[in-house]
């Protein structure tokens, strides 16, 4: 999977679990650095579950990293 897969698997998977939509989600990450972070970490992320790395989502937006 390459990294802009990646990126957008985990706007919709997002976007999904939390009824919004997909472009207010790529706004939301992009604003709080997440696309960022999932770019610069694709390596370490793409490996894991959709659970761990949503996780690691929710905990970066809740401000717990």
């Amino acid at each position: 999977m390459s990294k802009l897969s990646f990126k957008l698997f985990c706007i919709e998977k997002y976007a999904d679990r939390k009824n919004l939509l997909s472009n207010e989600v790529y706004r939301l990450f992009e604003d709080r650095g997440i696309l960022q972070m999932l770019d610069e970490d694709y390596e370490i992320l793409h490996g894991h579950g959709f659970e761990y790395v949503i996780g690691d989502i929710e905990r970066i937006l809740e401000g717990g990293l």
